[in-house]
């Protein structure tokens, strides 16, 4: 029997229990589906998180360590500390050092209030920052003592109402003082209660004469962060006195570490997303074993008669390896449907539900995969009732009531 009349031999079975067919592969089917659209929702969480934080993975901050003591005293990150940063040799693998003071105050605007969180610092923190402006301008070329303000969207919105735009050119009072909003700062899902302010301006909030509460330094390019660090934490030490690096009285972080280790984390995800759709496979391989050892005891006379009239074992276990396989294919062909119309669905809500985690994508590649295991688990799975019907003797067979 060729391969044609194998396969043609095979449907007409599987369609004369239509029923008992499409329940056996319902574990396939969840299985290739699950599959599908787990993978599809990590490929679009990890696509999320790199468009969120890939921009920032060349930045360094620079924060005390608080409580630190070095030589009887304590030592605070200063404006000094910026200009031995900005004052390095070159080449050099830092691009710019931005000083940062931060703070609470009270916002107030008519009787609107809202408790904000301050930031102090240049005009290119927003840069660095990797934030854009929904309206106005930056501080450009202002001096850093003018009292100019720029809103993080939350707050305009408190403040002023969904018509953020008429914040422009308003005063609001932060604290004691009064400022100018020159700008309103686009959502972007990071700082959305913070205000941003010159730096002097902010030290005339919280008082300190030069002390800075963060340095924020940018590396060339993500794959030079490592030099940067290595340039400016002897320059800090020196000037910090510090001669063993456990103790020093500052911290670096730097976001490179933090993405690699979220593609860590989604890796190890992306692993436990995929066992979690074999699992479902193998249960849906086990329900094809039972129903092929079920048909092979319906079917033990038709087998004694084929065997009778000549048909060899090979025929025989080919007939049934091949009806497993169709039955398993069949499902994984309903389950890739099943899957890309998922994610699909996904791909069209997500940006409107949960925007922050990014857009579900079909993979080709977990579609292609998960089929061929559906293929692959079908042939497993009628080995053995496959095995079992190539082995029954035609007397036995043929007197099997």
């Amino acid at each position: 029997m060729s391969i044609t009349q194998t396969c043609a031999s095979a449907a007409r079975s599987l369609h004369a229990h239509k029923l008992r067919s499409i329940l056996t592969t319902f574990g396939i089917v969840i299985g290739v589906a699950a599959v599908i659209l787990l993978v599809g929702l990590g490929d679009g969480l990890r696509e999320g998180y790199q468009t969120a934080y890939a921009p920032m993975a060349s930045q360094i901050t620079l924060s005390k360590v608080k409580g630190s003591v070095v030589g009887g005293q304590t030592h605070d990150l200063t404006d000094l500390d910026v200009k031995a940063l900005e004052d390095r040799a070159q080449p050099s693998a830092v691009a710019t050092v931005t000083p940062v003071v931060s703070g609470q105050a009270m916002a107030t605007y008519e009787q609107a209030k809202y408790q904000a969180d301050v930031t102090g610092s240049t005009s290119d923190y927003l840069t660095i920052t990797d934030q854009e402006l929904a309206q106005g301008e930056m501080f450009g070329d202002r001096p850093s003592n003018q009292r100019v303000v720029v809103l993080g969207p939350d707050i305009a919105t408190a403040l002023f109402g969904t018509s953020t735009h008429s914040a422009v050119g308003e005063q609001v009072r932060l604290g004691r003082e009064n400022f100018t909003v020159i700008g309103v700062l686009a959502s972007s899902g990071q700082n959305k209660d913070n205000v941003v302010v010159p730096l002097k301006a902010a030290r005339s909030l919280f008082g300190g004469a030069d002390r800075l509460d963060q340095i924020i330094v940018k590396a060339v390019g993500p794959n030079r962060v490592k030099a940067a660090v290595d340039e400016i934490t002897p320059v800090l030490d020196e000037r910090h006195l510090i001669k063993d690096p456990s103790k020093r009285d500052y911290r670096v972080k730097n976001m490179q570490d933090r993405v690699d280790k979220m593609n860590d984390t989604l890796s190890f995800l992306s692993i436990f997303i995929i066992a979690i759709g074999a699992i479902s496979l193998i249960v849906g391989g086990l329900g094809v074993a039972n129903i092929m050892l079920v048909s092979v005891t319906e079917r033990t006379r038709e087998i004694g008669i084929r065997k009778a009239i000549g048909a060899r074992s090979a025929a025989i276990m080919k007939q049934f390896l091949t009806e497993a396989t169709v039955l398993a294919g069949l499902g994984g062909l309903v389950g890739i449907g099943v899957g890309v119309g998922l994610t699909l669905a996904a791909a069209r809500l997500m940006p409107h539900i949960a925007p922050k985690y990014g857009t579900p994508t079909v993979n080709s590649a977990a579609v292609a995969i998960a089929f061929m295991v559906s293929l692959v688990i079908g042939l497993v799975a009628g080995g053995y009732p496959a095995w079992r019907a190539a082995r029954l003797r035609p007397v036995e067979a043929l007197r099997f009531q």
